[in-house]
């Protein structure tokens, strides 16, 4: 990908333009719809512009979701994310909106590619293949709406205004349904690896890591553990033996990487370390640091003068703790101040090093990572058949890392309460990676975690949850959605 993100971005949008001036029948800088999708360029370009929908997932459609539950909080209103976390928001809302324009924006470029690169004269095995990846994305659009919204219009052809201005929302299942035989296509077709000048592209591993997400979202338990193992059993991916510093701009292609959002320097970077760090946004709260266990995995070890010690190494090394070293200092309260706590994850800072801070970084923002595949595993193997000995040995995977190095799980334990095992497993291991608040809403704990006040490092209460269960397990369509189509119809307990 990367070999072609700079000299195509003219057609990233697959916006077509006319010429209305008679002196310049066939402008040679520009494109219609009857000169396009002629030459592979043409096809590379329309492929880029199907990746380039994803630059929302780089932060504000995952990061940002972190936000809406008991892990973080952001220092400000912005987005509407706020709003979400209170249980104040309204159709109107601004990250309720986005979420849907976004998903649909790439849907349409998705579609547009599909229906289209038919006409372009190039190998039809490498043609396979791009379609392929753009179904790969329309399914990745697909779910993040489902989870979401429930069942939404579902559209597989060229984007039409007139024609689909009145689509009703077609079901949950139809829609899932969908995602899953464009998965199953793209995994196909599209090849377990590329060369490094491709970098980036969705994979037949991604393709699996997907189906498999979409079908533990959706209950189908043993059908998601199969899709995981497979995955598992190629050996293509591996855990990354350097937590800390697997969240970083050298190592973003390493190992673990199953399925990123692609940078380049200087022209496509990212803001992390800006973000988090000197904005203090996301703010972790002390209910995510107080579910990191102890190094013994219990808790005779816990000393509450010096409450970071002997946990979990994940705890320091994701989050910013009052007292400890970081770029080059001791870190005070005026360091964090919005909850006494910082996001480590993402930066290009080190504890012991002092240097300058970061404007802008090439960090890939990783979509979906090996250590994913294996909770998902886990997961679903045990809801399927219960806690048999390769729910241990994927759990296991995790904690004995290296530079981890956590005990094993208790032996002997039922299926509840390996549920519970898992369930904090995740919630620690992908922490600030976008995926908690999706677990809360289809665990149906959401009610109980996002209900109360949250608490800053002193335990002083700093924010208020609030989940309705009777609404807020959907997100209202957004209202401007319904002005421009009356046909469809609202959540529950939404109007």
């Amino acid at each position: 990908m990367k070999k072609y993100i700079n000299a195509l971005m003219v057609a990233i949008g697959l916006v077509f333009v006319s010429c209305d001036s008679w002196l310049d029948v066939t402008p040679s800088d520009q494109y219609s719809a009857e000169t396009f999708w002629k030459t592979k360029e043409h096809a590379k370009a329309g492929m880029m512009g199907c990746y380039n929908a994803l630059m929302p997932w780089r932060w504000l459609h995952t990061i940002e979701f972190d936000m809406l539950t008991a892990n973080s909080m952001p220092y400000n209103e912005a987005n509407g994310t706020q709003a979400i976390g209170k249980g104040e928001h309204l159709s109107t809302n601004a990250l309720v909106a986005s979420l849907w324009k976004n998903c649909y924006t790439g849907i349409g470029r998705a579609n547009t590619f599909i229906n289209n690169v038919e006409r372009v004269e190039m190998g039809e095995a490498e043609k396979a293949q791009m379609v392929g990846e753009a179904k790969f994305l329309r399914a990745f659009f697909y779910l993040n709406l489902v989870d979401k919204f429930g069942g939404v219009p579902l559209i597989t052809e060229i984007p039409d205004a007139e024609k689909h201005k009145g689509l009703p929302r077609n079901s949950k299942e139809e829609v899932v349904s969908q995602i899953i035989e464009d998965l199953d296509e793209s995994i196909a077709v599209l090849p377990k690896t590329y060369g490094s000048s491709d970098l980036g592209r969705a994979t037949q591993g991604a393709a699996l890591a997907l189906k498999a997400r979409t079908l533990l979202y959706n209950s189908r338990w043993s059908e998601a553990a199969e899709a995981a193992k497979q995955l598992m059993d190629e050996g293509t991916y591996g855990l990354f033996n350097d937590y800390r510093h697997f969240f970083s701009e050298p190592n973003k292609h390493n190992c673990e990487v199953i399925f990123n959002v692609e940078t380049k320097s200087p022209e496509y970077t990212t803001g992390y370390d800006q973000q988090i760090w000197r904005l203090n946004r996301p703010a972790p709260l002390k209910e995510l640091v107080d579910v990191y266990l102890c190094v013994d995995g219990e808790s005779p070890l816990y000393d509450p003068a010096h409450p970071y010690e002997n946990r979990d190494p994940r705890l320091l090394k994701s989050i910013v703790c009052i007292g400890y070293p970081y770029l080059g200092k001791t870190i005070t309260k005026d360091d964090v101040a919005t909850t006494g706590f910082g996001v480590k994850k993402y930066t290009s800072y080190e504890d012991d090093v002092a240097i300058p801070l970061v404007e802008r970084s090439a960090f890939n923002f990783i979509l979906i990572r090996y250590a994913e595949v294996l909770l998902t595993y886990a997961e679903a193997r045990n809801e399927a058949f219960g806690p048999d000995k390769s729910v241990y040995d994927a759990i296991n995977q995790l904690r004995k890392r290296p530079d981890i190095d956590m005990p094993e799980v208790e032996k002997g334990l039922t299926k509840e309460q390996m549920r519970e095992v898992i369930r904090r497993e995740r919630r620690v291991e992908l922490t600030f990676e976008g995926l908690y608040y999706s677990d809360i809403l289809r665990w149906r704990t959401a009610e109980k975690e996002n209900n109360g006040m949250m608490h800053n490092s002193e335990g002083v209460e700093v924010v208020k949850r609030a989940f309705n269960p009777k609404r807020d397990y959907l997100w209202p369509v957004p209202y401007n959605q319904i002005v421009l189509n009356p046909s469809l119809q609202q959540n529950p307990n939404w109007d």
